[in-house]
């Protein structure tokens, strides 16, 4: 624009000059040179000073000539006036200028000003939007590009991206990687770089090189900026006089640096990412499109949107090293393998929530009990995040610790009601000293025992939602037990329901998060209930159809627990009961009728160590209890389990037997013979069962004793 003007005031001062030869010489007039007064005034209000210079120099020489040589019979004190009018139209032209010019830099400064300004606004209103480390590095190219850098680059630690902390400088090297790049140009951007979308090394535009300590010395790219940026810890400014330069800047990627027909980069910037007396990364900010370098207050600005970006990263590392550690907490609180159990096959799948919500206080378990039993259990905290999955912990861990001494269900979760009110006490009391939640502490839980035998479940619930039944034809039912008041109450009973299943049928233990869809239980129930009714494929594949059914089209806000169990039966080939009289001589029938029935299993390795194990049980029971004595063995795949019953309620207690002591050996014996043993009570009397090792390891563990 300014060149156009400049070519049309020259072409108007030359007319202007031959009109003032030509007009004087044939009409005698003096008037025209007024008219080459207005050239350089007007230069000087739209011109650059060169540019006015040069007009007010020719307007000067045109006047010359014209006034000076070329007209004839002109008093000498009117080419005089002309002359000196020139010069000063001359001078006014440069000073129009100087003060044009300074109020154009001074409205330049305070717009370049009030966009940064700006800049610093929209950096601490997007940077950080999420606690995302990747996505909080891709909003800071977005924020800076076009507005401050044409093209922009963000690498940080690999460990800043798992959570963890930076490698330190000054001990050892870490490992950049190119999480988001953003140009304002269309050449080697990448997916969508023409708009200039953000993207990470995975679309294409990054890569990863090693980022030195001083004493190590080396690097991918030993003369990267990003990397000598981060051993001086200091923000670097240079000019880029070629696109030689340009690899350097950008950790050895030079399609930026420009090719035929787009801008080479001629200015950058390169700011470590530092918060907290920790380097995270480092950015890096080039100009190739507009001419004006980064200068001194660009520096102070890139470094202000480092210090945003750094806190704003260090922040998001820090919840995905809290989330990370929550849920590794839980899933290590979790069973990590379900065993193999006779009873029940089993599949389970655990599903957190949002990584906006956190994580909660779901759990499920796979208890095996005495006599084949087992127990299933699904249980939900209150809240979220590491509070409720210690919680967690702490329940599942009291769980089978009540289960372990065989207590009915509806008793479980009465000593289990008691211990949630204990935790709740502690909480209140420590909750100002060590900043967690206060309150009261919530809990629901479902247990259920099987047996497998007896082909009967026995369960009880604390505010827990109610199981699905599937059974063997494929139809599927609501399970109508007492729900119960959830645990932390205290004061309310619970109460257990029995009922019998037929081998094959399936239970479905879940959290509520699974059917709580809007607020609305009994509707995702329904459609829990719809997604499991005639389902005859393996437990593993239900699992997934069920989530993906149920789930379809809903985001969870609470974590999921799902528990799949198919029942199994041991029927009378696998069980074998005796009545045995209460006197010293049934000891000897008790041994003969063990014998044969391992011969009738073919397990007669095992004879040894199982009659053994029944005589000791058997005089214990007579010796020490009263009442008719009963007699059970039972044979799973993978262990022989023997079962003396009778009708007292004194629990026998293992002890070391001194050397002159005439009794308490029976027990040890035991205890050394099986793999477990135990003492179940029951409505009237108790069991004392012990579980022998699988019979092929039986003559080993005897050759032992």
């Amino acid at each position: 624009m300014k060149g156009g003007i400049f070519t049309l005031v020259l072409v108007y001062l030359a007319l202007l000059t031959c009109v003032q030869i030509l007009s004087t010489r044939h009409f005698g007039l003096a008037g025209w040179s007024g008219f080459s007064m207005l050239a350089p005034v007007v230069a000087g209000a739209l011109l650059s000073m060169r540019q006015t210079v040069i007009v007010g120099v020719v307007n000067i020489a045109s006047v010359g000539l014209s006034y000076g040589y070329a007209i004839p019979d002109l008093e000498m004190g009117i080419r005089i006036l002309v002359n000196i009018a020139a010069l000063c139209s001359f001078a006014l032209a440069v000073l129009v200028c100087r003060i044009r010019l300074d109020r154009e830099a001074r409205v330049r400064r305070l717009t370049i000003a009030r966009e940064r300004l700006t800049l610093l606004r929209v950096a601490s209103q997007h940077i950080g939007s999420t606690l995302d480390v990747s996505r909080t590095a891709g909003e800071v190219a977005e924020v800076a590009v076009p507005r401050f850098a044409d093209l922009v680059t963000v690498d940080l630690y690999e460990s800043v991206l798992r959570g963890d902390e930076p490698p330190d400088p000054e001990q050892g090297r870490g490992t950049l990687r190119r999480i988001a790049q953003r140009s304002a140009s269309g050449n080697g951007g990448g997916k969508g770089d023409g708009g200039g979308d953000a993207r990470g090394t995975e679309e294409g535009g990054g890569g990863e090189f090693a980022a030195p300590g001083p004493a190590t010395g080396e690097a991918h790219q030993n003369d990267a900026v990003p990397v000598r940026c981060l051993v001086e810890g200091a923000t670097c400014r240079a000019t880029l006089l070629d696109g030689e330069d340009v690899p350097g800047w950008l950790g050895g990627d030079a399609r930026h640096a420009g090719s035929p027909g787009q801008p080479v980069a001629h200015s950058g910037i390169a700011v470590p990412l530092r918060a907290r007396g920790a380097t995270l990364g480092v950015a890096v900010f080039v100009r190739n499109r507009r001419d004006e370098p980064f200068d001194a207050d660009d520096l102070l600005l890139a470094e202000e949107i480092g210090v945003q970006a750094a806190v704003c990263v260090d922040n998001a590392r820090r919840y995905t090293h809290e989330h990370r550690t929550s849920l590794a907490l839980q899933r290590s609180l979790l069973p990590r393998r379900l065993p193999r159990i006779a009873a029940v096959e089993v599949a389970t799948r655990y599903l957190p929530a949002d990584s906006t919500v956190g994580v909660g206080g779901d759990w499920f378990d796979v208890i095996q009990l005495s006599g084949a039993r087992v127990a299933l259990v699904v249980g939900d905290v209150v809240g979220h995040g590491l509070y409720a999955t210690a919680t967690m912990g702490r329940l599942r861990s009291a769980v089978r610790t009540l289960a372990d001494i065989d207590l009915a269900p509806d008793e479980l979760l009465t000593h289990l009601d008691d211990v949630v009110i204990r935790l709740g006490s502690e909480t209140e009391e420590s909750a100002e000293e060590q900043e967690i939640p206060g309150g009261a502490v919530g809990a629901t839980c479902l247990y259920a025992v099987y047996d497998p035998v007896g082909r009967t479940c026995v369960m009880a619930r604390a505010g827990h939602p109610a199981p699905v039944l599937v059974r063997p034809d494929g139809r599927a039912e609501l399970l109508e037990a007492p729900a119960g008041p959830p645990l932390g109450l205290g004061g309310l009973p619970f109460e257990a329901t029995e009922l019998s299943l037929p081998e094959g049928s399936l239970l479905a233990l879940y959290t509520n998060g699974l059917v709580d869809v809007d607020h609305d239980m009994a509707r995702g129930q329904e459609s829990l209930r719809q997604a499991l009714a005639g389902r005859s494929t393996s437990l593993e594949t239900t699992c997934d159809e069920v989530l993906g059914t149920v789930l379809e089209g809903v985001l969870p806000t609470d974590d999921i627990a799902l528990l799949l169990a198919r029942t199994r039966a041991l029927d009378a080939s696998h069980v074998a009961t005796w009545d045995i009289a209460d006197e010293p001589t049934a000891v000897g029938r008790a041994r003969e009728l063990a014998d044969r029935q391992l011969t009738a299993w073919d397990l007669r390795d095992a004879a040894f160590a199982t009659e053994l194990v029944v005589s000791e049980l058997v005089t214990n029971a007579i010796r020490h209890a009263d009442g008719p004595l009963q007699l059970r063995l039972i044979r799973e795949p993978s262990a022989l389990i023997c079962e003396v019953s009778d009708s007292s309620s004194t629990s026998p207690h293992l002890r070391r037997a001194r050397i002159l002591d005439e009794s308490g050996r029976g027990l040890f014996i035991v205890a050394n013979l099986t793999e477990r043993w135990g003492t179940r009570h029951g409505r009237y009397g108790k069991t004392i069962w012990a579980e022998l090792s699988p019979a092929q390891q039986q003559g080993t563990e005897l050759a032992s004793l």
